[in-house]
């Protein structure tokens, strides 16, 4: 029931942000409770808090999505060129496995087109598409294309606004002919605004997951999972539930939540930080992982695009909370091993969200401007609630604001090395002040 869950969840976040699309760069509203697929919609502002419909989001990039319907055959994802700017397209499959990634690690930041073909798709592919990586064989029906462009802070925002406009989803006849492609409209079955805050019912669970493996047949290979499902009125056949299928099967929800709420995502290192599960471009049979990911860290990329370590508690295995002052330090040479670039952010333990603050910071990494670095060449982050008026210029300009309760941090590892995946690399624990590391 765990991977049933996760099935469900990436219509629920992006039917919700594609309400609006831009058709000849005019925004257009579909008519409720439709939603667009088949078009790119971007998020024109870093994100901050209260601004996210996705847990535990990122303050570094922009973000560009698309909900790709290849029932009708084969689509073309257009990219411009970013002239060495990182960007990455994860494209996750209805299951939420990260099944390809179009961008700078592996298909390079030229312009380029893509072409991407439904399961079973026997067509002819073009000549345009021989290039390798160029073709992209979906396992489903349905995608999740989840974007990231980094931007260099606010005043880099129009240049990456810029950018968006030329990433392009088409149906191939439509790139063939060099013309534009028109949004599709579909139904979510699921209304943002009032679902999302109700009591999740074992009736309406079922019927987004059978609608969902009508058209998105799981792999052959769970097919003795699926018939263990059958008795729970789960299925791509399944009626109505019976009495005593909903009693089981919200029984079922009612416990299962909770313990996926509260379960650890990954191994505790000796500093304390939760090493996310290394993830490839599959979950495979790991369905908690799945779950866990995709109730806590929906849109996770592979491992080796990004990596993503939490930390819930100090150095002495105490929660973290807004009430003490907590010091970070990098030793000389020991910041995160990353191509690309690596950042800290914060969230409420409450609802995995960015945290508002006087000085609008969310995250502090290797481009957050005017970091003071110790006498040695290390790092010292300063986390705390109180703004650090009395104290060293250096835990000013290295302060990253915490909320008043608990809260945790995300390590943003963006083209990892190895050794931050093999775990040679360790993070230093966090320390409250006034305690030796």
């Amino acid at each position: 029931m765990a991977r049933m869950r996760a099935a469900t969840s990436p219509k629920r976040i992006v039917g919700g942000a594609a309400a609006r699309a831009a058709t000849d760069n005019t925004a257009v509203e579909a008519p409720s409770p439709l939603r667009w697929c088949n078009v790119f919609t971007h998020a024109r502002q870093l994100l901050g808090a209260g601004k996210s419909r996705v847990v535990t989001p990122n303050n570094d990039t922009l973000y560009t999505n698309a909900w790709l319907d290849l029932g009708d055959g084969p689509l073309v994802i257009d990219v411009p060129d970013t002239a060495g700017r990182y960007y990455v397209l994860g494209l996750l499959d209805f299951y939420t496995n990260p099944f390809a990634h179009i961008g700078q690690r592996l298909t390079g930041t030229a312009a380029r087109s893509f072409i991407v073909t439904p399961p079973g798709w026997r067509g002819t592919l073009p000549a345009a598409f021989d290039e390798a990586g160029a073709h992209i064989v979906a396992p489903t029906r349905w995608l999740w294309v989840i974007g990231r462009i980094l931007v260099d802070g606010p005043l880099d925002v129009p240049a990456v606004n810029a950018l968006q406009e030329g990433f392009r989803v088409r149906t191939l006849g439509d790139s063939q002919a060099g013309r534009p492609s028109a949004p599709k409209q579909f139904d979510p079955g699921f209304d943002l605004a009032s679902d999302a805050k109700a009591p999740l019912t074992a009736d309406h669970f079922a019927a987004q997951v059978n609608r969902a493996l009508r058209e998105n047949p799981p792999p052959a290979r769970d097919a003795d999972l699926l018939a263990r499902f059958a008795a729970l009125g789960l299925g791509s056949d399944a009626d109505a539930l019976d009495d005593t299928q909903r009693a089981r099967l919200q029984h079922a929800l009612d416990a299962v939540l909770p313990r996926l709420r509260n379960a650890q995502s990954g191994a505790t290192t000796a500093s304390g930080w939760v090493q996310m599960p290394l993830v490839e471009g599959s979950f495979g049979d790991d369905h908690l992982a799945r779950a866990l990911v995709a109730l806590k860290y929906i849109g996770m990329l592979e491992s080796r695009e990004a990596t993503y370590p939490l930390a819930w508690r100090d150095a002495a295995g105490r929660a973290l909370h807004g009430s003490h002052r907590y010091t970070l330090r990098f030793a000389p040479g020991a910041l995160p091993p990353v191509d690309a670039f690596w950042s800290l952010t914060m969230y409420d333990s409450r609802d995995y969200m960015l945290v508002g603050n006087p000085i609008d910071r969310y995250a502090i990494g290797d481009r957050t401007p005017g970091l003071k670095h110790d006498a040695d060449g290390g790092l010292t982050l300063h986390i705390q609630h109180a703004r650090p008026e009395n104290e060293s210029e250096a835990a000013q300009a290295n302060w990253l604001p915490a909320p008043e309760g608990d809260f945790y941090l995300c390590l943003r590892a963006y083209l990892p090395r190895a050794e931050m995946l093999d775990g040679r690399y360790m993070l230093p624990a966090l320390v409250r002040a006034g305690e030796a590391a």
